[in-house]
């Protein structure tokens, strides 16, 4: 493999292609108009606009990408994370064309792509299953039956969801019918199909995922877990590997309940096995992601992997080069997803230029981002600006080392989500890791992050006060001398 297009933008493509560099492989980018001037665009060997800034036209076209990879020679396709990486269709076109996609086969992507296929392929290879009904359904009076027979409260998800959409929890059945039929809505309108699935929902959550690696000669490892509850809008914002709460005992249960479902569908390289673990420590099958996740840092950070040069190296056929007695745990390790977000006003999108953006640097502090300062920040595309991740030698040291990563950040011209990421690690239940994917809706307001913001300028008043009051203690007066000298005139 001498040459890979990166079939996507940003941090991530800028990612890809260092590895790749590193390893004496040549990069291509892809590139929409908003995206021309972006660092990874300039980073890349060889770079292509594909069009108009809206994904649509530019980072979704398929067909004209692998077109570019042809013209160009490439060997591999790597799709990063979002846009085509779980695109069962994107995957066997690359295939059909002779080009190595970087990713698993398009058979396990569909599989996994599908929530009910996947739970039905997980549950024959004995993964436990959050009790509920494990077949597509729209209408209402099932529904109610099914509600009945799990206990409330009921969640709604759609069957070929993610990220949230078309899911609503329902605490009781006069609810049901309202929430049914806004899932349905949303998942039509999201996924163009609105089959929902209803299971029980599980109070008190931790959502903890295993990522797995695979190769092509049946290797298949847990790199362990990662705890990512703390999440707003059912998407992740503060992630950490390993996670508090997990025994030696239940990672090993868990980890080999991910290589399970990934034997389930004949997985090959990096994948996240996403698992809900109750109050009394009993833990669920989720879904499966079937691609690099915006986290993987994390675990890069305590095994010391580099998880896209393995996806690589696996991709070309190459065997694992590791057994599952060789990985052990080292340190701790936490990311912040820094958004172009305003927590003061729900977390909406904060577009515009960036008019200031300094990044933290240090021993044990990585900064994967896309963005440099002078560059807009598009309403088009996610509106993540870098990921902060920071290592330690345990937990405390890492939350730490975070908190002094934070405050080494310098941005202007957009609101971003590091107020609220400090406000996460001051907070008592995260650092006791008392907490669950509850954690902004039970302890986090914009009011709260005033009133923080107000006492720590309040601090900082009084302690400027006192430093100019004992300096001004400090201060000599000179007395004056009286002389007998005389000036002449």
């Amino acid at each position: 493999m001498r040459k890979i297009l990166v079939a996507n933008r940003g941090e991530i493509a800028l990612r890809i292609m260092r590895t790749a560099r590193r390893m004496g492989i040549g990069t291509v980018a892809v590139y929409s108009e908003a995206d021309r001037r972006a660092p990874h665009v300039r980073f890349a060997d060889e770079a292509v606009l594909l069009g108009p800034a809206p994904s649509a036209q530019s980072y979704l076209k398929g067909e004209k990408i692998i077109e570019i990879a042809r013209e160009l020679g490439v060997d591999g396709i790597h799709p990063g994370y979002g846009f085509l990486s779980e695109n069962a269709g994107f995957a066997q076109m690359v295939a059909d064309t002779g080009i190595t996609f970087i990713g698993p086969k398009p058979r396990s992507i569909d599989m996994m792509g599908n929530k009910l296929a996947a739970k039905e392929a997980a549950k024959k290879f004995n993964v436990p299953m959050v009790p509920g009904i494990e077949e597509a359904i729209t209408d209402v009076g099932m529904a109610k039956e099914i509600g009945r027979q799990v206990g409330y409260p009921i969640l709604i998800k759609a069957s070929a969801g993610g990220g949230g959409k078309g899911m609503r929890i329902v605490e009781r059945e006069g609810e049901l019918e309202e929430q049914m039929d806004r899932a349905i809505s949303e998942a039509i309108s999201a996924f163009g199909d609105g089959a929902v699935f209803i299971e029980k929902y599980v109070t008190g959550p931790r959502h903890v995922e295993v990522q797995v690696m695979g190769d092509m000669h049946g290797n298949i490892v847990y790199l362990f877990e990662r705890e990512c509850s703390i999440q707003r809008r059912h998407q992740k914002v503060v992630e950490e590997a390993p996670s508090a709460i997990l025994t030696p005992e239940l990672r090993k249960a868990m980890g080999e309940a991910a290589v399970r479902v990934a034997q389930a569908c004949d997985y090959v390289g990096a994948g996240t096995v996403e698992f809900l673990v109750d109050e009394q420590r009993n833990f669920y099958f989720l879904e499966m992601n079937t691609r690099l996740q915006v986290e993987h840092p994390v675990t890069e950070m305590i095994t010391g992997l580099d998880l896209v040069e393995l996806q690589i190296r696996v991709a070309r056929g190459e065997r694992l080069p590791f057994a599952q007695d060789d990985l052990k745990i080292h340190g701790h390790a936490l990311e912040l997803r820094v958004y172009a977000e305003d927590p003061m006003n729900n977390f909406l999108p904060s577009v515009g230029t960036l008019l200031k953006y300094r990044i933290p640097e240090g021993d044990g502090i990585r900064v994967d981002g896309g963005y440099e300062e002078g560059m807009e920040v598009p309403i088009y595309y996610d509106p993540m600006l870098s990921k902060l991740v920071v290592w330690g030698a345990n937990r405390a040291e890492a939350i730490q080392k975070m908190k002094e990563a934070i405050a080494g950040y310098d941005v202007e011209g957009v609101a971003t989500t590091l107020p609220f990421g400090q406000f996460v690690l001051d907070h008592p239940a995260f650092v006791s890791a008392d907490f669950d994917t509850h954690f902004v809706q039970h302890y986090f307001s914009p009011d709260k992050l005033i009133e923080r913001q107000q006492e720590e300028a309040q601090a900082a008043a009084l302690l400027a006060l006192r430093l100019h009051l004992d300096h001004k203690r400090r201060l000599k007066v000179v007395t004056p001398v009286s002389s007998n000298w005389k000036q002449k005139r």
